[in-house]
């Protein structure tokens, strides 16, 4: 079969390697159906981590093609969402709901907590440890016109809603989303399903202000920094936000969030660390600002979320804005690295 290995900066290859066997009597072999890239991945497209070729991807979607003799949950033929992280379903992290924390998971293309090295999603098939308290089986199987969706639930919109839900949003709410990559977009789709009566996507992308608008954005803000903070401040009124959802993860979104916030307000922040984001205390106590989020456990939000899929209530799908063959996922990479699309959804 074939997977796609990250050998350095720039250099993503598609290479023939074994096809996975059940190695633990708890796993299930899936045959992936649609997978996609990251911004996470691009950490080390672009040379931010270095070390020797792994294999890289952590969502995906497909059909269970094979169960070990202890799974109970799932059977073949099964159509399933895969959480970004494996998790064991029974550990303490996992039964409070911070699967992202289990202690014996990991994401998808890493080493385990536990010592496992786990597969990387993009690609042919995927052996997934711990198969009961890690995929999640739609009742039926989707029409195509729902993958897009149903792959967005294992990543992104669950990221997403992650960040509004620490942020605390409420009907009636002001909102502010920082970021305007696929996270960010589905944040502005989070803050509107739990009922923000204001959203302001902070984007300075054509594209992807068109659908922060399709989201739900009321406003879009273009600048940044000082002049930022004063523009949503002129329209909402002359104060911050009652939640700001940070989906970047640098010093200067961070910064951004904060700024813009109101006295009281929240911020969620789900912006994976780069660029040594920083909680300046004294600003925060000043202003009884409080700051909560980290990495979203999708696992825990996804059966919420792929009801309001399956009933038409939600459709983060169009955050997928290309298509590529898997033969092409060089050309995936570089087309996002390059913002020449959102989020590249790959078809082995």
């Amino acid at each position: 079969m074939r997977a796609t290995y990250l050998h350095g900066e720039g250099d993503i290859r598609l290479t023939d390697t074994p096809q996975p066997e059940i190695e633990h009597p708890t796993d299930a072999i899936v045959r992936v159906t649609a997978a996609c890239v990251c911004g996470s991945d691009l950490w080390g497209y672009r040379g931010a981590r270095g070390g020797e070729a792994r294999r890289i991807g952590h969502e995906f979607v497909g059909v269970v093609e094979e169960v070990g003799a202890e799974v109970r949950t799932l059977r073949a033929g099964d159509f399933v969402i895969a959480p970004f992280v494996v998790s064991d379903g029974t550990c303490g992290p996992c039964r409070d709901g911070v699967q992202t924390s289990c202690v014996n998971g990991g994401a998808w293309g890493s080493t385990s907590r536990a010592g496992e090295r786990l597969d990387g999603a993009q690609a042919q098939w995927v052996r997934a440890p711990f198969a009961d308290g890690t995929l999640v089986a739609t009742p039926v199987t989707p029409a195509d016109s729902l993958v897009p969706a149903l792959l967005s639930l294992s990543d992104v919109m669950g990221t997403g809603h992650h960040a509004a839900v620490s942020a605390g949003v409420s009907p009636g709410d002001t909102a502010v989303v920082v970021g305007d990559g696929a996270v960010g977009l589905c944040a502005v789709l989070a803050a509107t399903r739990l009922g923000a009566e204001r959203v302001i996507a902070m984007s300075r992308h054509a594209d992807r202000q068109r659908l922060a608008t399709r989201f739900g954005a009321t406003d879009i803000v273009a600048t940044r920094g000082d002049e930022g903070v004063a523009e949503v401040a002129e329209l909402l009124g002359g104060r911050g936000a009652d939640a700001v959802l940070e989906c970047v993860g640098t010093k200067e979104s961070m910064r951004q969030a904060l700024d813009s916030v109101r006295p009281g307000g929240r911020v969620g922040y789900v912006g994976v660390p780069a660029g040594g984001p920083e909680l300046p205390i004294g600003q925060m106590f000043s202003n009884n600002i409080a700051v909560a989020g980290g990495v979203a456990p999708v696992r825990h939000y996804l059966d919420a979320l792929l009801a309001d899929v399956l009933d038409g209530k939600l459709d983060p799908g169009p955050v997928f804005d290309s298509e590529y063959p898997l033969e092409r996922v060089a050309d995936a990479y570089r087309d996002m690295s390059d913002r020449k699309v959102i989020k590249p959804l790959l078809k082995p």
